[in-house]
């Protein structure tokens, strides 16, 4: 009874407040995202944000990327030396193939 009196609430509130609680998911979301590296167009720098890619790394991404042309999946980098499934999983929230990079 009680999940159904939270989750009548719930439905209350989103259709009184629209506004609101598409802005406080916006919010939530944004926490959540700290930003991405754009593998296609990063460099060595921006590379080096990220966590447990060290220089060394950053520059074996930027070696496979000028082999490759262009990383077409996401999991085209576990072909780096160094990354594997496990760095794969704790990076891929944090890895992109379009768009601006916006990790800081």
């Amino acid at each position: 009874m009680r999940v159904w009196l939270g989750l009548s609430f719930s439905l209350w509130l989103a259709a009184a407040q629209p506004g609101l609680v598409a802005a406080q998911a916006l919010a939530t979301e944004a926490a959540a995202a700290p930003g991405v590296v754009n593998l296609n167009t990063a460099t060595l720098e921006e590379l080096d944000r990220l966590p447990g890619i060290g220089p060394s790394r950053a520059r074996a991404i930027l070696e496979l990327r000028a082999r490759i042309k262009r990383f077409a999946r996401l999991d085209d980098v576990l072909r780096v030396r160094g990354i594997g499934r496990a760095t794969f999983r704790r990076l891929r929230p944090l890895l992109a193939l379009e768009g601006p990079t916006t990790l800081r």
